[in-house]
């Protein structure tokens, strides 16, 4: 009997050793998964679009605008130039910006519901086509935030990744039309803060990162103050200081200058 007692007590201790190795690695492994906060499960692309339309200001905030005037400064550092920056926008996709660049002249760009056109001191007054046409058409959508799912018809969440020392979901939205683009949502606050992209120009395609910083609440909507586009070429800084929504704006702002 001793001796069937001795083997019992051995088979007790390796079955207890057996459940505090599994209880030691089951704990390990919640903490590594803690530690990679990038190897948890993902939010989905609509959780993401969901959280940004209430981190701006939520649909009934967004929808109770109808226009938008955006004034500020703007700055090409690496090649000294300083000018003003004047954005109009009307529901349901109306949209002119007006920069004037001391030493360079005006520059402006439009699209007036149809008609997606430019204006500057160096390419004179042209129309926008193809995928140059799509992205303005795009740009111009008013309440875009809230039509994001009809707007980009195939969203993809691509997994984490660093903006500057924020964590964010990266999400890879594809239009309808133009060309696909990359999305960085801040994982804390939700917002948007930078977008990559392929753009037409009349030079060619060309990538264009923009980092959208320093949001405000304008009249209950959250905006970023400031907008950066980094080119290969160079990077243009413009700072929003004045927001006013709901101004009457007159269709004629958005058309086609005659010359």
């Amino acid at each position: 009997m001793p001796l069937v007692r001795l083997i019992e007590r051995e088979k007790m201790k390796r079955l207890l050793t057996v459940v505090l190795c599994s209880a030691v690695i089951t704990t390990v492994a919640s903490l590594a998964a803690i530690a990679r906060p990038g190897q948890q499960k993902l939010p989905t692309a609509d959780e993401i679009i969901s959280k940004y339309v209430e981190a701006i200001g939520g649909e009934k905030a967004i929808k109770g605008a109808t226009s938008r005037v955006s004034k500020g400064s703007l700055e090409i550092a690496s090649v000294g130039l300083n000018g003003t920056a004047e954005v109009y926008e009307k529901a349901p996709n109306k949209t002119v910006t007006i920069v004037n660049i001391a030493g360079f002249g005006l520059v402006q760009e439009g699209y007036d519901g149809k008609t997606a056109w430019s204006k500057d001191p160096q390419m004179g007054l042209r129309d926008k086509e193809g995928g140059e046409f799509a992205a303005a058409k795009l740009d111009s959508e008013f309440y875009k935030p809230v039509k994001i799912k009809e707007l980009y018809p195939k969203l993809v969440v691509k997994g984490t990744d660093k903006v500057g020392d924020k964590d964010t979901y990266v999400v890879e939205a594809t239009p309808t039309e133009s060309s696909p683009e990359t999305w960085y949502f801040d994982s804390k606050t939700g917002l948007l803060i930078r977008q990559d992209s392929e753009r037409d120009g009349p030079m060619g395609k060309q990538k264009v990162q923009t980092f959208l910083e320093d949001y405000k609440k304008f009249d209950g909507i959250n905006l970023p103050s400031t907008i950066r586009q980094v080119t290969p070429q160079f990077t243009v800084a413009i700072k929003i200081t004045e927001v006013q929504h709901n101004i009457a704006i007159d269709d004629a702002k958005f058309k086609k200058p005659a010359q």
